[in-house]
């Protein structure tokens, strides 16, 4: 279910395939993770995307410097009361 260092979202859909796949594996393992809460999950999405570029490096890749940031930031707040 992670994805690999070279798995490459390339859609929409795809983003939404990825995302109902991780709240699946959480339904099904959320008791292994880590970050179990989601004031966990969000300190670790934000700790992780703050020191991303170190991740990038190790895996001989760049940052995406033209990735759509806005967008990301609007689906997780609409995530707060969107059903």
């Amino acid at each position: 279910m992670p994805l690999a260092p070279d798995d490459e979202i390339r859609s929409r859909e795809d983003l939404v395939a990825f995302v109902r796949a991780l709240h699946q594996d959480y339904l099904r393992r959320g008791h292994e993770w880590e970050n179990q809460t989601l004031d966990a999950f969000l300190e670790g999405l934000a700790a992780w995307m703050n020191d991303s570029e170190g991740w990038y490096r190790n895996f001989g890749r760049e940052l995406p410097a033209a990735g759509d940031w806005t967008f990301l930031a609007r689906a997780l707040q609409a995530a707060t009361t969107y059903e």
